[in-house]
């Protein structure tokens, strides 16, 4: 699907309610099948990435009921061993889904085989696959390291000190922390190199909520004593920063205001509260309301110097805006966003050039300077950061057609429907 960006004729000025946290909600629905008893989780995204994570864990035996209506679902947590001890799980584009679940399956005496679309092969687990083998599992890989793979799982994982290499995803850890109260012994992880630590944070805070201790021994070292279980809990989950990182940028690049509905910072667990530091940087104004969060954009927007490597995937909305800033902007440490649907260094690069903007690129990290673009056809590459992330260009330069522009659907199908709202407000 092709779709137009409109050009905003006047500053945007909105006040939006977002969809729920996609990290929240797929952490939420495995918790909750992994606990005892029956948990209701509410205000959950509604997305290719949710219904790829429900339909593998029915596919497993689990009970999940999902009203997309009311945005919720009641899961009828089982535990470990699962209840199907054979299963073919289709994981969809979800790297969450395809880590978490190998980790898990890893645990679950069965067989299960996890496979998934063509882009999501070309995501890195091998060395999530070699720990889950020193840890016991049984894993046929037929794609080098990658998806597909079949898991041979065991009645408990070994548990004992491991050490990762973590440098192209913080979810490799996470996996193995939510998975860890199923070993014989505790679980200790020494990370040599981490990325998106937040995100772990968020595993350890969900963990907790569900009743399952993690002691952070440091910053890269963590355990998991046993035996603990999970207890299902009611739980709500916050709108996704991720996705409103775009609004805010809509009124950053348009000087306008934009609010998010129920957002909280003091109490978010998610990594992209750090993106509207940066934003304060570049000149706008950071309010906490009554109605939620809200951004007004500066006269004149600076650019920044920033270090994006625990909050990358908001590193595609900043490279939107820097070109319209007054001075250049310099995203260091993405390196690991190569790893994610697409190269997302060398994608933002190929398509700032075909705007004809001034862009540098190294290996983890991109410079842009200010320009003036110029409108083009927009190459998705199937990754739905990349289309939200020139949505927010179009808004001040004429002719931005984004191809491929239903790869939204992955973390906000109605992306497009709130997006064209700026203009009707």
């Amino acid at each position: 699907m092709d779709q137009l960006i409109h050009v905003a004729q006047s500053p945007v000025q909105a006040r939006l309610t977002i969809p729920g946290s996609k990290s929240i909600t797929n952490r939420a629905l495995l918790l909750a099948a992994l606990a005892k008893g029956v948990s209701e989780i509410s205000d959950i995204l509604i997305s290719d990435d949710t219904l790829a994570m429900v339909n593998a864990l029915q596919s497993l035996g689990i009970a999940v009921q999902l009203d997309t209506h009311s945005c919720s679902c009641i899961v009828k947590g089982s535990g470990i061993p699962f209840p199907r001890r054979e299963a073919s799980i289709w994981c969809g584009d979800s790297g969450i889904v395809a880590r978490f679940l190998l980790a898990a399956c890893s645990a679950s005496p069965g067989i299960y085989q996890l496979a998934g679309a063509e882009q999501l092969q070309k995501r890195p687990i091998g060395e999530l696959l070699r720990i889950l083998m020193q840890l016991g599992a049984k894993i046929i890989s037929e794609n080098e390291g990658r998806l597909p793979v079949t898991v041979m799982g065991v009645e408990a994982l070994e548990g004992g000190k491991i050490a990762i290499h973590a440098t192209e995803t913080g979810q490799f850890i996470s996996a193995l922390l939510i998975a860890a109260p199923f070993a014989k012994i505790p679980l200790v992880i020494q990370a040599e190199e981490l990325v998106s630590y937040p995100y772990i944070e968020m595993t350890c805070a969900m963990m907790a909520e569900f009743n399952v201790l993690v002691h952070r021994i440091n910053k890269t070292d963590f355990s998991v004593p046993v035996p603990q279980q999970y207890q299902a809990r009611n739980y709500r989950v916050e709108p996704d920063l991720s996705t409103a990182s775009y609004f805010f940028a809509a009124a950053a690049v348009t000087g306008g205001q934009m609010t998010i509905q129920s957002i909280s910072l003091q109490h978010s667990k998610q990594a992209d509260t750090a993106f509207l530091t940066v934003l304060e940087s570049m000149g706008c104004i950071v309010m906490v309301t009554e109605q939620g969060l809200t951004v007004k954009g500066g006269i004149t927007l600076q650019g920044v110097t920033v270090d994006m490597r625990h909050f990358s995937d908001t590193f595609m909305t900043l490279a939107a805006i820097a070109p319209f800033a007054s001075t250049p902007t310099t995203i260091a440490h993405i390196g690991h966003a190569r790893y994610k649907e697409s190269d997302r260094i060398a994608v933002m690069y190929s398509e700032l050039k075909k705007l004809r903007v001034k862009v540098e690129k190294g290996n983890d990290w991109l410079k842009i300077y200010p320009s003036v673009p110029q409108g083009a056809v927009i190459n998705s590459h199937q990754d739905h950061r990349i289309a939200m992330a020139f949505a927010v260009m179009g808004l001040r330069v004429p002719g931005i057609i984004i191809r491929g522009a239903e790869c939204v659907s992955k973390t906000c199908p109605n992306f497009f429907k709130l997006w064209h709202g700026l203009y009707q407000v």
